[in-house]
């Protein structure tokens, strides 16, 4: 379910109307996540690291209303949830993409996500996720250590859509850390939105 937001009562109107405009509105930038307590966690649970840190992504997107805006025929639509549309790693080095649905309670999104997986995992191609705009593009790059990163886009297709990608855990004097991306749509949101997203995912890790 979604609203349609007012934009001529919307105190960002000038800067969506200008940001649209842009051949390449999505702006980015990479910061380190704390993931020491959700990966102690995770793990005394006897659950998946990804799926845990993923669930804490998505608690921190559905908190903040920025992220559930997306754009639609010159519309800005306000969605009531926000789901995943990650990409699976496969054991042959390729990707599929997948749809996972959001629940507030990781086990009960833990065990629908494992299903789609499993799905992915024994498939070929890249199976385009059958989902609407309410979601965020995640993909996890557990091999590289990463400190910047771009995402290859066909400019003609309306997507606005935030991507969030994950890197490798390192750990040193006893805290791990990822690389985490954030890019987002200018026309709907700022610094200001992302900054508040990191937080709140920090927060949710550190549970």
């Amino acid at each position: 379910m979604y609203r349609i937001l007012d934009i001529e009562k919307w105190s960002r109107k000038d800067h969506f109307l200008f940001f649209s405009k842009f051949e390449e509105p999505f702006f980015g930038l990479t910061v380190r996540m704390d993931c020491t307590k959700a990966y102690e966690t995770s793990k005394s649970k006897g659950s998946s690291f990804f799926l845990y840190y993923l669930h804490s992504s998505l608690q921190a997107v559905n908190s903040i209303e920025a992220f559930r805006y997306r754009i639609k025929n010159g519309q800005v639509l306000v969605f009531d949830k926000i789901n995943a549309s990650p990409t699976i790693n496969r054991e042959n080095g390729t990707f599929g993409f997948s749809y996972l649905d959001y629940f507030e309670d990781f086990i009960e999104f833990e065990k629908s996500a494992k299903i789609e997986i499993e799905k992915v995992r024994n498939s070929t191609g890249l199976i385009p996720a059958g989902s609407g705009e309410n979601v965020v593009h995640f993909s996890s790059i557990p091999w590289i250590d990463f400190t910047s990163l771009s995402h290859a886009r066909s400019f003609s297709f309306p997507d606005s859509c935030p991507k969030i990608s994950f890197g490798k855990v390192t750990e040193s004097r006893g805290i791990k850390t990822m690389p985490v991306s954030i890019h987002v749509h200018h026309a709907l949101m700022d610094g200001h939105d992302v900054g508040l997203f990191i937080e709140a995912f920090q927060k949710q890790l550190n549970r």
